[in-house]
């Protein structure tokens, strides 16, 4: 798959832009702050819905303007998809699907799929556990996007959930408290939390291979890198990284029973606290350097590593999911990512990557890119502010 066409109206630093793209790798080079990772912030948009910069729609929209509008062209082997997203701030966005309208813009997620590499990346190691679950759902929605409805329910429940614990926990206080209702979102809460979880685990189990081999690759055999899993329920206490197994995990009804019955037990804690306590959104992706926490322990360089390992799997797990349909695998995306990396990173990370259909490269200065993505048909694009024209 690549993406052939962008089009932009009054995203970020651009009023208007079109731009033709090639499959293969494309740089966009320019100083700091001309509307590089704009560029791609857009691509990605169209694949996930969001920003790897930000958590809201509105910095996507330029100053002034009421709404953005991001258009991509996208070939995936004879097939040409045309995406159109209205991002409009303080409304529902929009999305069309070859000029036809969908009914919700969620309904287009699957048909670009991205993976991005980003100086970030360097938070899912050293950050806290919320960077950590983002990458596992961001994943689980690129590869099954059905999901995505899942991951919108399961956080609507939370934020209800902990509304009616601050409202009935002040009430109880005051002695007037009718808890009832909570069991009927404790339902909901175990119900759609169980289906999240399930599909984070049945994802684990997938990416550890994959992870440990690209943190070879990129470390040059340097440790062994370990995924694991923690949760507060007994069900999964025990689940080291060599647990992780899909097939010999609990099923959904276990996960299930197992958060209700935590969600009982919690309740007294919750309703002091007005949190909510129990589910997957408290839990934890377990990343281990020869046996030691890499969060802490690890090096900078290792914890680079790490990164690099968790995106190169992701990469790998999504070009092996698309292998009979779409065997060019998933868009990727380089976004200054190099200026960050040792010069022996740079060499291992562009050699694995560059057998990707289509890969995107912002850079200040070119010469950070490594030699195996700017060979013979490689792209340049020069980035000023709200405007980017082919190079040479």
């Amino acid at each position: 798959m690549h993406v052939a066409h962008l089009s932009l109206a009054d995203f970020r630093s651009y009023e208007s832009l079109e731009l033709d793209l090639r499959p293969g790798t494309t740089t966009f080079v320019g100083l700091n702050g001309q509307g590089k990772t704009n560029l791609v912030e857009a691509v990605g948009y169209v694949a996930t819905l969001g920003s790897h910069r930000v958590s809201g729609d509105a910095p996507l929209v330029r100053q002034g303007a009421p709404r953005a509008v991001v258009r991509a062209q996208l070939v995936r082997g004879e097939r040409r998809a045309l995406v159109e997203l209205e991002i409009t701030p303080g409304r529902a966005n929009r999305a069309r699907l070859n000029g036809a309208p969908v009914r919700r813009p969620r309904e287009v997620l699957g048909v670009l799929r991205t993976v991005l590499f980003a100086p970030e990346d360097l938070a899912l190691v050293k950050g806290d556990p919320d960077g950590r679950r983002r990458y596992l759902d961001d994943l689980l929605v690129t590869r099954w996007p059905r999901l995505a409805g899942v991951r919108a329910d399961y956080e609507r429940v939370v934020r209800q959930r902990t509304a009616l614990l601050k409202s009935a926990g002040a009430a109880l206080r005051s002695g007037r408290a009718d808890t009832s209702t909570l069991d009927v979102w404790d339902e909901h809460l175990a119900g759609v939390g169980a289906e999240l979880l399930a599909a984070r685990l049945a994802l684990l189990a997938d990416l550890r291979e994959p992870a440990g081999e690209a943190y070879r690759t990129v470390s040059r055999g340097q440790g062994e890198l370990e995924l694991g899993y923690r949760s507060a329920l007994p069900l999964l206490a025990d689940l080291t990284a060599g647990a992780v197994d899909s097939a010999a995990g609990p099923s959904p009804e276990e996960l299930r029973a197992a958060l209700l019955a935590a969600a009982g037990e919690q309740r007294k804690a919750e309703l002091d606290r007005g949190v909510c306590l129990v589910g997957p959104h408290r839990d934890d992706l377990v990343l281990t350097l020869g046996g030691m926490p890499a969060k802490g322990y690890a090096s900078h360089g290792e914890s680079w590593s790490v990164a690099l390992g968790l995106r190169l799997a992701s990469y790998g797990l999504l070009r092996r999911d698309d292998e009979h349909t779409d065997p060019g695998g998933p868009v990727l995306v380089l976004d200054d990512v190099f200026a960050e990396l040792d010069a022996g990173r740079r060499e291992r990370l562009a050699e694995v990557v560059a057998g990707a259909e289509q890969v995107l490269v912002t850079a200040a200065v070119p010469e950070d890119v490594p030699d195996a993505l700017r060979g013979s048909g490689a792209d340049r694009v020069l980035v000023t502010t709200g405007s980017a024209v082919r190079g040479d």
